[in-house]
């Protein structure tokens, strides 16, 4: 194991600037540290999720794994040109995705966000992996338009943060049928 962290402050950051995992600082709004604390924000969710004791057995495990992976991107963010997430992950991702989508019916109308506590906890996470991959979109973006040469941000992150997003909306529907036996469907049809 690396290096133990016996003194939580350093004060390093108190100009307004972060270190990196390859010793460079930047600001703390670059982009490249908005791409890893949305993670780390969203990694927190997951958390939030994970606490509730009657999570199912099948869904913790799954965001057990995701835990572990989210750690793993956030230090890829954080080292320029690392690589943690590969394809065997998204799609793995997408297995998991398959198997929780498969029992629930065919959704005809938006759901709002709810159904019970935990399926509105995953919600929360869930638009949090959105805005997640927007600021590894935004830091794609901005390495590849930069005059100097890519860092290459590894396009399998926003891949996995993309699937992750509609894997944790499926798990919310499952969550919602586990906690009140429905969603809450928007409806269009509604007096204004």
């Amino acid at each position: 194991m690396g290096n133990r962290l016996s003194k939580i402050y350093t004060r390093t950051g108190d100009d307004g600037t972060t270190g990196l995992g390859d010793g460079q600082r930047v600001a703390k709004d670059h982009e490249r540290v908005e791409a890893y604390g949305a993670v780390d924000e969203l990694n927190s969710s997951i958390g939030v999720l994970l606490a509730y004791p009657s999570l199912p057995a099948a869904v913790s495990s799954c965001l057990t794994e995701i835990q572990h992976e989210l750690f793993d991107l956030g230090g890829e963010l954080c080292i320029p040109g690392s690589r943690a997430i590969k394809a065997p992950q998204v799609e793995r991702l997408e297995q998991e995705l398959d198997e929780f989508n498969q029992p629930l019916p065919p959704l005809k109308d938006f759901i709002l966000p709810g159904g019970g506590p935990m399926a509105a906890a995953c919600h929360v996470a869930r638009t949090t992996a959105r805005r997640a991959e927007r600021r590894v979109w935004t830091l794609i973006t901005m390495e590849t338009s930069s005059p100097t040469p890519p860092e290459n941000v590894n396009s399998e992150a926003a891949r996995y943060l993309n699937r992750l997003s509609d894997l944790l909306f499926v798990i919310a529907r499952v969550l919602a049928r586990h906690e009140h036996g429905s969603e809450v469907l928007w409806r269009h049809d509604r007096k204004r």
